[in-house]
């Protein structure tokens, strides 16, 4: 999904869901509200794989105001303060290539990120004071080109805390926020196979193919090895051990049919994730 600025992920996935006749949806890594971009959703028993989608590179987009800080470290937050301090193209693309490589960045207060069981963001619309722990990230390319900037990093990177990171930088007291993030690939998924939900909702609306859109339930999963099986799949589709050869977590086949997840250990295949094949 190509998900618009201005809605959740989740309120994306329900709409989606809506759709398609289901209730049940979920998705892979989350977006925020402003963010628009690459958002794999999952429907029915697709969610079921989630866990299995691999981590990877993520790509995005964002656009940085300079001369404002806000409390959430985008446009949409309040103003914390504000001069008309804007570095020149050359200051700023002087420091970019420092951040390539790992480094200690701190989430945003207003983020995902649980504080004993409970969201960062939810606890600072309380007024709470939110004492977060930098994490280890990864950039791996971060460039400017006509005040767009381009960032390729690794999975857990908050791009609003980049961009207070990138304006600390500069010399001279600058200090920026975002305002804007597209995300263009994620989990070895890219925005040129997404679909816009606008014009999923026009062609449900006309009487479209929706279901023409959908991938198959083991679709980005090719980086896990299969497992067929040649016997009756019913015994592991209930749940039982097989025995099988390998070792390690596999794509468990019965023919050309998508069955499920499987951990070979000891010549023995035990599920992981029964696949419902009537959905």
């Amino acid at each position: 999904m190509d998900k618009p600025s201005g809605i959740t992920s989740r309120q994306a996935g329900w709409r989606v869901a809506k759709i398609l006749g289901t209730k049940k949806f979920g998705h892979v890594g989350t977006l925020d509200p402003m963010a628009s971009g690459l958002l794999i959703i999952a429907l029915g028993e697709a969610t079921k794989m989630i866990p299995y989608i691999s981590d990877g590179e993520k790509e995005y987009l964002f656009g940085v105001k300079w001369g404002i800080r806000t409390d959430t470290g985008d446009i949409t937050g309040s103003v914390l303060e504000e001069n008309k301090l804007i570095p020149k193209p050359d200051e700023i693309t002087a420091v970019l290539p420092k951040f390539i490589g790992e480094y200690d960045q701190m989430p945003p207060a207003y983020s995902a990120k649980k504080i004993d069981g409970v969201p960062a963001y939810k606890l600072a619309r309380r007024g709470r004071e939110v004492r977060l722990r930098p994490k280890k990230v990864k950039i791996y390319e971060l460039g400017l080109d006509s005040d767009v900037y381009n960032v390729k990093c690794s999975e857990g990177t908050y791009v609003r805390s980049l961009v207070q990171d990138i304006a600390e930088k500069v010399p001279g007291g600058y200090f920026a926020t975002c305002s804007m993030i597209r995300r263009n690939a994620t989990n070895g998924f890219s925005i040129d196979a997404a679909i816009k939900l606008d014009f999923l909702e026009n062609m449900y609306n006309n009487g479209g193919a929706v279901k023409d859109y959908l991938k198959p339930l083991d679709f980005g999963l090719d980086d896990i090895p299969v497992a067929k099986l040649e016997t009756d799949p019913v015994l592991f589709s209930n749940g039982g051990f097989v025995a099988f050869e390998g070792e390690g977590l596999v794509r468990v086949y019965s023919k050309d049919n998508f069955i499920g997840m499987g951990m070979i250990e000891d010549g023995v295949l035990k599920p992981k994730r029964i696949i419902n094949v009537d959905r």
